[in-house]
């Protein structure tokens, strides 16, 4: 099992930046490929980024790239999305997860989900 806990979410204004944290839990961490999603109100929960176990491979959905940044400190078994140049249409509640395949590049599917943060643009 793996528990994740975000943080680092709020309201923040367009053009602004936020880092969202994500604490694990659990069993070994560095077994473990993780990444973000979003969601909307009305939307389905989108694949946002994920980084794989060693932190040297990425993976980005399109509408953030060259804006968020996603990383880890397997020491402090943390997991980072640096969200900078936020746009209204950013807003959502954004999840951790845990993954025990290290494939994000094809399609990441995640064992384990956080409880979610809101992230609130306001234009």
């Amino acid at each position: 099992q793996v528990q994740l806990v975000e943080s680092g979410g709020g309201l923040v204004q367009a053009g602004g930046s936020l880092r969202l944290s994500c604490a694990a839990s659990g069993r070994t961490f560095t077994g473990y490929a993780m990444g973000w999603f979003r969601q909307s109100p009305g939307k389905e929960r989108e694949f946002v980024a994920a980084i794989n176990w060693s932190g040297r491979s990425t993976n980005y959905a399109d509408s953030v790239k060259g804006r968020f940044t996603i990383s880890r400190n397997n020491a402090k078994k943390t997991v980072y999305l640096q969200m900078n140049s936020l746009k209204s249409e950013d807003t959502a509640v954004y999840y951790c997860s845990a993954a025990r395949s290290n494939d994000i590049l094809g399609s990441y599917e995640p064992d384990y989900w956080g409880q979610g943060t809101q992230v609130t643009v306001s234009s």
